[in-house]
């Protein structure tokens, strides 16, 4: 995997490493499709909340005598033509220009849960990296900045950078500069739980980048996904500063219908769901209707989050328990945004 740095003129630093910890985090209020695909820029903001036992774990080395960048994931090395490696180093170059360094990188990044099949794995990579190579250059840069690098590398790392209730800004400036994440309430100050049916573990066929683009160029729904968006935004906001359960719980469900709809909408249509993942819904919304606080939501994947009030974890899990077709229950709370472990 070769930096797309100069090789001739490279000022090399002495080993400097740092160890970096970050979360997946979850949609509510959803993007889908980006204003400009080259700086990773979405046509609408988003709002999420960050996930606490889900984790990412990055050790990332930059050592003098590597010959070229390496990225490891989950114990396998990426291929040098991969496009997670191209990713990576891409990410790694912006960080080196701000350092004024060119050496390369020994990057191991582990998940603790399915990577790549619809449980925002490359938002926690993304977060641990940006933060394990701040530290480990020493450019101690602020969170906003954080925020805008770790979007370069994955549009949903930018909400990894910080915890609990978090949106991304879409931006207006041409740069992407105003393209960041801003904290919306703490995950302490509203600590629901969040239990997820993994459906399947298999890398999904079609990426979240690679589904957004053959959306925004082929759905005839586009446009009306972007004009409805702010909306969507401002009764999510409200939600969360009034921990109105059953507001948030309304907007986000229309958020997570919508966006597969549009993905439904392009040509070819993008089903990411599995029949287990429709009877999901189901019986979340039988639950909703029985009086329990939960609701829905689903990412690029067939997996199903269930966000709820702890009150009703254990009826959710006897729920999905009972649903042919969903291979493991993971369960999690609201959790704090990336950061240096060592």
């Amino acid at each position: 995997m070769r930096s797309s740095a100069g090789t001739n003129t490279r000022n090399v630093v002495a080993v400097k490493q740092a160890t970096a910890l970050a979360h997946p985090n979850i949609a509510l209020v959803k993007y889908w499709g980006k204003r400009d695909g080259a700086l990773n820029l979405p046509a609408v903001g988003s709002i999420s909340i960050t996930l606490d036992t889900l984790q990412t774990t990055t050790r990332l080395q930059f050592d003098p005598t590597l010959k070229r960048d390496r990225f490891t994931l989950d114990g396998v090395d990426a291929a040098d033509d991969s496009e997670s490696a191209r990713r990576v180093v891409q990410c790694l170059d912006r960080l080196r220009e701000l350092a004024g360094v060119g050496t390369y990188a020994d990057v191991q990044s582990e998940n603790n849960f399915p990577t790549a099949a619809g449980l925002a794995s490359s938002a926690s990579g993304f977060a641990a990296i940006v933060v394990a190579a701040d530290k480990a250059l020493g450019l101690n840069l602020d969170r906003n900045k954080l925020s805008e690098l770790a979007r370069r590398g994955s549009g949903s790392a930018a909400r990894s950078i910080l915890g609990g209730f978090v949106e991304l800004h879409h931006g207006k400036k041409p740069d992407g500069s105003d393209c960041v994440a801003s904290a919306l309430r703490d995950a302490a100050d509203w600590p629901l739980a969040v239990t997820v049916g993994v459906i399947s573990r298999k890398t999904k066929k079609i990426s979240s980048t690679s589904g957004m683009e053959a959306t925004r160029k082929t759905s005839p729904w586009y446009a009306g996904w972007v004009e409805g968006a702010e909306s969507d935004l401002a009764i999510a906001r409200d939600a969360i500063a009034a921990r109105d359960f059953e507001k948030l719980a309304t907007v986000s469900e229309h958020s997570c219908l919508k966006m597969h709809a549009l993905a439904l909408s392009a040509r070819p249509g993008l089903l990411y769901w599995y029949g287990a993942t429709v009877e999901g819904i189901h019986r979340v919304r039988e639950l909703r209707a029985a009086g329990h606080a939960v609701f829905f939501t689903i990412d690029a994947g067939p997996q199903l989050k269930v966000v709820s009030e702890k009150s009703a974890v254990e009826v959710v899990n006897d729920a999905l328990g009972e649903i042919a077709g969903v291979q493991d229950i993971l369960h999690t709370g609201l959790g704090d945004g990336a950061r240096v472990i060592a």
